[in-house]
């Protein structure tokens, strides 16, 4: 098993440190550096900044926001990328959710699924640097009837297949995207829930298309923090507003993916009640409403031998690449939590 670093959004407040902990993680052997958008930093900005300042890791966009750039436009920026790293480019992509793509980009939230397949296929066919003509339900290329032509991309990415990764949460996505994708981009995961809730669906998808787990990354995100055992139960209360926002925040009531996860995890009516109480304005009562064992099953807490056991599950649940996201209030908490899951990763045996 391999360990990636996620750098979240950039304007949360930590951005003066986010390079000296990717490179930290670059120097330590960490795989990869993810970073996300929602409606604030862009991705493929973030990205260059630290491939420009980095060796060996390679850099993950988590997610590029599907609704956010039409496909041609993504494969322009994956070449591009993967063209200025020397190869260090993976694509993730998802879908966001309904309030961004309609609130933010304009862009109606309906068929996901199917938006996802078409997206992917256009992408991989302008990435293989055949002219671009395709029709679906969604994109048609050219648009018919005018002047547009088949146009071939002329940038030449460094690898003839960049990896592509789809950020999923809900059976079907999951399914389609063992179905179509290189890795899948997973958050909230608990070791002991993986089968059940991911691992099942994307191997039915690989099956669907004639191939196995082999070489598909199945890939993780989840906090750490750093301390004696004992105190765990402090460390965990730390990620109840995090727990409470996706769990209560996310989404709408009738459509927020990562409440309805935690139904699927045996959380449901701890799940409708930080809904509930999120949804109400009363933040502070939710997070107190987020059961420990939620949290902690879903993040790695603790002493080095603690959080070493909890990798140890992952990997026999089957994450190929357990991303971490390091948490502290300063650069060197940060840096030692980096520091304490390869340390931990050792361990367990899995380095």
């Amino acid at each position: 098993m391999k360990l990636g670093i996620n750098l979240g959004y950039w304007g949360a407040g930590m951005d003066g440190d986010n390079l000296a902990v990717a490179q930290e993680a670059d120097r330590l052997g960490y795989a990869v550096c993810w970073a996300a958008e929602a409606y604030g930093s862009d991705g493929p900005t973030v990205l260059s900044w630290v491939a420009a300042q980095t060796e060996r890791i390679d850099v993950g966009s988590a997610i590029f926001q599907i609704p956010a750039r039409t496909p041609a436009m993504t494969a322009m920026t994956a070449a591009t990328l993967d063209s200025l790293s020397n190869g260090r480019f993976r694509l993730g992509l998802g879908v966001s959710g309904p309030q961004v793509s309609e609130g933010w980009y304009g862009v109606k939230f309906d068929k996901p699924l199917a938006r996802t397949r078409e997206y992917v296929e256009i992408v991989r066919k302008a990435m293989s640097r055949e002219r671009l003509s395709y029709e679906g339900q969604h994109w048609t290329l050219p648009l018919p009837g005018g002047p547009g032509k088949p146009i071939k991309l002329t940038v030449h990415p460094k690898r003839e297949r960049v990896p592509l990764y789809i950020a999923a949460i809900g059976p079907k996505n999951l399914e389609q995207t063992g179905e179509i994708a290189d890795g899948a981009l997973l958050i909230f995961p608990a070791a002991e829930h993986l089968q059940d809730t991911a691992i099942s669906h994307l191997r039915a998808g690989r099956e669907k298309a004639g191939l196995t787990m082999e070489g598909f990354d199945v890939c993780p995100t989840l906090p750490i923090a750093v301390g004696e055992d004992k105190d765990v139960p402090a460390l965990a209360d730390t990620f109840r507003p995090y727990t409470a926002l996706y769990v209560g925040g996310m989404g709408s009531r009738k459509q927020n993916f990562y409440n309805q996860l935690a139904r699927r995890m045996g959380y449901e009516q701890a799940a409708a009640d930080i809904q509930e109480k999120y949804l109400a304005g009363e933040k502070d009562a939710a997070a107190a409403a987020v059961p420990h064992e939620l949290i902690d099953s879903t993040t790695l807490l603790g002493s080095v031998e603690r959080i070493a056991d909890r990798m140890q599950a992952y990997a026999a649940a089957g994450v190929t690449t357990l991303t971490l996201s390091p948490a502290g209030f300063t650069l060197e908490e940060r840096i030692a939590a980096l520091r304490a899951g390869t340390e931990a990763l050792e361990r367990a045996g899995l380095a």
